[in-house]
């Protein structure tokens, strides 16, 4: 890295997952079309490489609907330094979210988590995150201090982009920048409706999960860049914070080739705004301590 890249002051990647499958079963792996991952992540694999990219905590983020994940990521944190902060999941639906949420700060490492995630990207109902029995449990979630992370594919931006500007007090993370459908016709909408999530001040956005999302292989890292200009536009570079993705990535890139393309993304921005990118705004927002 140039001294201008991040590792100065130390990188924090908000976003990566974990997952032993004979625990917890990853039904929506291909084993086919996703062979690269279809296997086994333990925070053992990821160190190495996050530590030789110079990442100095990071947030690992649920994977599929259970509380016993998330229960046992708690304990990853609690057992390694490396990981500052933990996305888990609850039933949003439930009558008792509050409790639920009290039950995994219990939990060891309890005091690890940062954030709840629900996959909406997989729900079929159109409005989902309009529902009134949804929207109960994501208050009941920033009414617990904590962040809810938004994973949304394109089209449900304009629905994200409602439940943040109707509940102003959670604090909002935009998951891999809402999917922009890279190199299609559908990339202006993405602009125009992230820019209206934007407008809420409640949101912050993550930079990750890109590569994946680019329509050709191999990407290059020209094809990111309309999504991460226009991101860093919408919200501004210090709303905006980086995430591997990892080991969902490798279905596109590598740990360090993915760091090395933002870097080069982010190459215009002065060094306050860098340090805010790559490690203090994942820190402001998600609460970790210093490292």
């Amino acid at each position: 890295m140039t001294d201008e890249a991040p590792g100065a002051g130390g990188i924090v990647d908000a976003h990566h997952h974990l997952w032993v499958r004979a625990r917890h079963p990853q039904p929506w792996i291909d084993p086919v079309t996703m062979a690269a991952i279809d296997a086994d992540f333990e925070l053992a694999d990821l160190a190495p490489l996050a530590r030789s990219a110079g990442v100095t905590a990071t947030v690992v983020v649920q994977s599929i609907a259970s509380a016993r994940e998330t229960v046992d990521l708690l304990r990853v944190a609690a057992d390694d330094v490396l990981v500052g902060g933990v996305v888990g999941w609850v039933d949003l639906t439930a009558d008792d979210v509050a409790d639920r949420l009290d039950r995994l700060r219990a939990a060891p490492g309890g005091r690890h988590l940062v954030g709840i995630r629900h996959l909406v990207q997989s729900e079929t109902d159109p409005a989902y995150l309009d529902r009134p029995d949804v929207r109960r449990g994501i208050a009941a979630v920033g009414a617990a201090g904590l962040v809810f992370d938004l994973l949304v594919r394109q089209h449900q931006l304009p629905m994200a982009a409602r439940l943040a500007h109707d509940l102003p007090d959670v604090r909002f993370v935009l998951d891999h920048l809402g999917k922009p459908a890279l190199g299609t016709p559908e990339f202006d909408n993405w602009k125009r409706d992230l820019r209206v999530l934007a407008e809420a001040p409640n949101t912050t956005a993550k930079v990750s999960g890109l590569t994946t999302e680019v329509p050709r292989s191999p990407w290059a890292v020209a094809d990111l860049r309309p999504a991460v200009d226009h991101a860093l536009d919408a919200f501004g570079p210090r709303r905006l914070m980086f995430g591997s993705d990892w080991p969902v990535s490798l279905l596109a890139t590598s740990y360090a080739r993915w760091v090395a393309a933002v870097t080069e993304l982010l190459g215009d921005l002065d060094p306050t705004d860098r340090a805010a990118f790559w490690a203090g705004t994942a820190r402001r927002c998600y609460r970790l301590a210093a490292s």
